[in-house]
């Protein structure tokens, strides 16, 4: 039923109202045809009641998507997949890094560079038509906690604090420099207004329209090994420990799945379902 909205509870407990066209949306945008689209909404809107979670309703079409093909479900918990980066955010720094990277940015990961005032450690630079781009990541590991307008406030005088010195470097590589902040999440009203005002590029999972997060994933093919319906949580730990981010760096480096005493049957299967999701 096109249109159709059931009053839910989401996972901050806030009351929202839930949109089927949305559930729609998300299940093309894995892949899959209109008719398995269309059989699991009617699946999951047999099973709605007034206060369901949305996590519950995403649970429930996973699970149906995953019955289907493997690769339609790892897909479609993407976002779920980058918060599973976490805790520490320093595997989604290395993630944003492989993204810029297949995007035509040279990049480099942890620099500490000297400001006017302190030094800095900076998540991410990444060079591109001549600009430095100095990118600070501000990772959440669960839903619903957005980034408020204290964010860019801070990463903005961090990066005029190595603005300076870097722009009055005599063998610079680069003609200017610009400011980033990039979030898995969201930004807030005031966050968006301050950090365009103050000449900042600003990233999250939906922003810019069109050029989020998301959309460079599903663009690129650069999906996170997170994704993976087929890895256990203990390879996925191992993986990222060894700095392995994307299902790309896992079919070059597929030797690892041999260091973790994955069988030649298990092993032809991953490779399959990281091939599937590199396809652009």
């Amino acid at each position: 039923m096109a249109n159709q909205k059931i009053d839910i509870t989401k996972s901050s407990g806030e009351k929202v109202r839930f949109s089927i066209d949305k559930l729609q949306k998300s299940l093309r945008l894995s892949g899959a045809n209109e008719t398995t689209v269309q059989e699991i909404v009617k699946s999951v809107q047999d099973e709605l009641y007034p206060g369901i979670s949305t996590r519950e309703i995403h649970n429930r079409a996973f699970a149906l998507l995953k019955k289907r093909k493997s690769v339609y479900a790892s897909k479609y918990k993407l976002k779920k997949a980058i918060y599973e980066l976490g805790p520490t955010g320093f595997p989604f720094e290395r993630f944003l890094s492989g993204i810029l990277h297949y995007s035509g940015y040279r990049t480099k990961v942890g620099e500490v560079l000297q400001g006017t005032c302190v030094s800095h450690e900076i998540d991410v630079l990444a060079i591109k038509n001549g600009t430095l781009n100095i990118i600070e990541c501000k990772f959440h590991s669960e839903d619903g906690l957005n980034c408020n307008v204290k964010v860019p406030l801070y990463i903005n005088s961090r990066y005029h604090d190595v603005k300076i010195p870097l722009e009055a470097k005599k063998d610079k590589d680069f003609e200017d420099t610009l400011g980033w902040v990039v979030t898995n999440t969201r930004f807030t009203a005031d966050a968006l207004q301050y950090g365009k005002c103050m000449g900042l590029y600003l990233l999250s999972w939906d922003y810019p329209e069109g050029d989020g997060l998301k959309d460079r994933i599903d663009r690129l093919g650069l999906y996170p090994i997170t994704v993976s319906t087929l890895l256990s949580n203990r390879e996925k730990d191992f993986l990222l420990e060894r700095d392995i981010v994307l299902c790309r760096q896992l079919l070059k480096d597929s030797f690892y799945l041999d260091h973790l005493g994955v069988s030649n049957g298990r092993k032809e299967r991953i490779l399959g379902e990281m091939k599937s999701l590199c396809v652009m």
